[in-house]
C-alpha cells in the first residue's frame, strides 16, 4: 500500500500489504485491548474483615437482660467501623496473549485505520525549538484541527516531546511502543517518515 507524505508534493512510502492492507481482524483486536487494559490494573484493593479490624476483644455487653440485641464484639461487620463481608481483596487482572496475537491485531488496527484515510505521514518531525504553536501549524496545514491525534515518530526528542505536551488531543509516543489501544484510540496517527519505516520493520515478521 502507498502512503503519502504530507508536505513533500507527491512523494510516497510503500507500506507492507501484509501491515497495511490485510483484513482486520476485529476479535483478535478486542482480545489485544481487553488484555492490555487489564494490565494496568493495580489490583491492591483491599478491606479489611472482622478478624483484621482491631480491637473488639471484650464483650461490648452481658448477653441477657439489657432489653437489646446480643453482641459479642464491636466489630462485627453490623457495627459501624466492624469488618467488611465479602470485601474486595488484593488479586491480579493480568490477561496475557501471544506474540502472533499482539502482533496481528496492531496490524488489523493499522490496516483499518489505512483504509479510512486516518494515517498521516510527514517527512520529519523537526523543531529548532521547543514551540507548540509550530505543532499546531504542521496540524492546522494538515487540516486536522479538532482531530484526537497519536504521534507516532521514530524518535521522541527534547523540542518535539515539549512542544506537543500541554496540547490538548494530542499524544506522543515512541513507534515502537506503541500498543494496540494506542493506536486504537484516536482519529488519527501521525507518524514520520523514519517511524512508518521502523513500524514495517518490527510487524512485517
Amino acid at each position: 500500500m502507498e502512503l503519502k507524505i504530507h508536505g513533500t508534493g507527491t512523494s510516497k512510502i510503500i507500506g507492507d500489504d501484509s501491515i497495511f492492507g490485510m483484513q482486520p481482524n476485529e476479535d483478535v483486536v478486542h482480545q489485544a485491548v481487553l488484555a492490555e487494559l487489564s494490565n494496568r490494573h493495580q489490583g491492591t484493593h483491599a478491606s479489611k474483615s472482622r478478624g483484621m479490624v482491631r480491637g473488639g476483644g471484650r464483650k461490648p455487653w452481658r448477653q441477657k437482660g439489657r432489653g437489646v440485641a446480643r453482641a459479642g464484639t464491636i466489630r462485627s461487620p453490623l457495627w459501624k467501623g466492624g469488618g467488611v463481608v465479602f470485601g474486595p481483596k488484593p488479586h491480579p487482572y493480568k490477561k496475557s496473549i501471544n506474540r502472533k496475537m499482539r502482533q496481528l491485531a496492531r496490524k488489523s488496527v493499522l490496516s483499518s485505520k489505512a483504509s479510512g484515510g486516518a494515517i498521516f505521514v510527514v517527512d520529519e518531525f523537526k523543531f529548532n525549538n521547543p514551540k507548540t504553536s509550530q505543532f499546531n501549524q504542521l496540524v492546522k496545514d494538515l487540516k486536522l484541527t479538532g482531530k484526537r491525534i497519536t504521534v507516532l515518530p521514530a524518535i521522541v526528542d527534547e523540542n518535539l516531546f515539549l512542544s506537543v505536551r500541554n496540547l490538548k488531543n494530542i499524544t506522543l509516543i515512541k513507534v515502537d511502543h506503541a500498543s494496540t489501544y494506542d493506536l486504537i484510540d484516536n482519529d488519527i496517527l501521525l507518524f514520520d517518515k523514519a517511524g512508518i519505516m521502523l513500524l514495517n520493520e518490527q510487524l512485517k515478521n
